[in-house]
């Protein structure tokens, strides 16, 4: 479960990354707090379009940040935009301790941090294959998403009590503190250890990752189902934020929601990271399990009964997004992968921009109960398109000797851009078919299958 803390590398980067994303779930839930309470009247609209804002520019930008996350040094890269959001975080605190902070203005912050998200999220993504290799790297990325679920348990309950207790502005300037970490860890990491990148040519390379995933269904289909589930479903700081005010709660019965969710997104976070590989059935499986999950949390009468079941939508979630990261980092091509994983990115992020507005205008109009039911009938959706896609390319077969047994073909990575090499690994060698040499005289022997799973 633990193997790439064996790497110092990435030891380091995880302390780093660890203790900045606790600030950054501080903010994040100082952010809708301040939003909901402060500058509106318990406006969920309002909360929707800031999280639009700060969502829309992994969408807008895509092609121009996936393509820096591979031309630039990431670690250099990541340096830069954790300054930035560094700055940001204080100057939201200050102007909110200063009593200057207004609806327009908390808008235009959140777009601010939404554009240096953009570059920040595909370069820390990618980075983790430049740390370890790839037969780790689909751990390496299970360990980070517990890394960053470890960190929702502790941030937004530590925010809400001090939000009760010295007020919203100071969350931001501890968040901004936090950032240090991260930039302490970006410097200590050896960059002599790091793995070689493959590279491709310049700006006229924008639309290989495009092509790419365009030739791999496999790939567009864990996007369409990405896409769904982040721009209805994981409206968490709506849901959350509403449904406490609908129990009568404070700022830390909210802070404490988000920390519940954390603990089932953080134990699947290390469930994923004792899988061999990831697999594209467990992305399908885990969505499955989030619309049954937030169907029933839409019905809970108590708040401590719909506590109760965030930890299995938290625990969804995380398994299903973790394994279509790791699925995405471990068959794309090594050259491409910085772009692939913008666009991955900007599907999760960029559906935001769409779902939040519509989620927050639900929860306002009809309640935050019939929000969440939107939520659940787009996983529903996004299960549909997986299983959809699972029995139509021919990858679900019975067994000869179980009648009723099925078993599932894996998918092999495609490559459709230049010569680039790609390091050996078990993940390769798994999706792989081998070819057989030709008969004389005859035709040549059909390729082996992929191995099943």
């Amino acid at each position: 479960m633990f193997r790439s803390f064996s790497i110092f590398n990435y030891r380091v980067w995880f302390v780093g990354a660890l203790i900045s994303n606790v600030g950054q779930w501080m903010q994040a839930t100082a952010l809708s707090w301040v939003v909901l309470t402060e500058l509106t009247d318990n406006d969920a609209g309002a909360m929707g379009i800031t999280m639009a804002l700060q969502f829309a520019p992994p969408l807008l930008l895509v092609g121009v940040t996936g393509w820096v996350a591979d031309r630039f040094e990431r670690r250099k890269l990541l340096a830069v935009t954790q300054t930035l959001l560094l700055v940001l975080g204080v100057a939201i605190g200050v102007l909110i301790l200063a009593g200057a902070m207004t609806l327009l203005l908390m808008y235009a912050f959140a777009f601010a941090l939404g554009m240096v998200a953009a570059f920040d999220n595909p370069a820390r993504q990618a980075f983790v294959s430049d740390v370890v290799s790839r037969d780790n790297a689909s751990n390496a990325v299970a360990l980070n998403a517990a890394s960053f679920n470890g960190a929702r348990m502790i941030g937004p309950a530590v925010a809400g009590v001090v939000i009760v207790a010295v007020g919203t502005g100071w969350v931001f300037l501890v968040n901004g503190a936090t950032f240090l970490a991260m930039l302490v860890a970006l410097a200590l990491i050896r960059p002599g250890e790091l793995v070689p990148r493959a590279k491709t040519g310049g700006a006229g390379r924008l639309a290989d990752g495009f092509r790419y995933v365009g030739k791999r269904p496999d790939l567009m289909v864990a996007f369409a189902m990405v896409f769904l589930l982040g721009a209805f479903g994981m409206n968490f700081p709506i849901f959350a934020s509403t449904m406490a005010i609908e129990f009568g709660q404070e700022a830390d019965g909210y802070g404490l929601l988000s920390s519940i969710l954390a603990i089932g997104s953080l134990t699947g976070a290390l469930l994923a990271a004792r899988r061999d590989r990831a697999r594209i059935r467990v992305v399908i499986g885990g969505t499955a399990l989030f619309a049954v999950a937030a169907a029933v949390s839409a019905f809970m009468p108590t708040y401590w009964l719909y506590a109760l079941t965030l930890m299995v939508t938290g625990f969804a979630v995380v398994t299903m997004l973790t394994t279509a990261n790791g699925y995405v980092q471990t068959t794309t091509d090594p050259a491409l992968r910085g772009r692939v994983l913008a666009l991955y990115m900007a599907i999760l992020m960029g559906g935001t921009p769409i779902g939040a507005p519509i989620v927050g205008w639900v929860a306002a109009e009809y309640g935050p109960r019939m929000a969440i039911l939107l939520g659940a009938l787009a996983a529903v959706a996004a299960f549909s398109i997986g299983a959809v896609w699972m029995l139509v390319s021919g990858r679900v077969h019975r067994q000869a000797s179980h009648r009723f047994r099925l078993t599932i073909d894996e998918t092999m990575p495609l490559r459709v851009v230049g010569p680039a090499r790609a390091e050996f690994s078990d993940e390769v060698a798994g999706t792989t078919p081998i070819r057989l040499p030709r008969e004389r005289g005859g035709d040549p022997v059909a390729p082996a299958k992929p191995r099943r799973a």
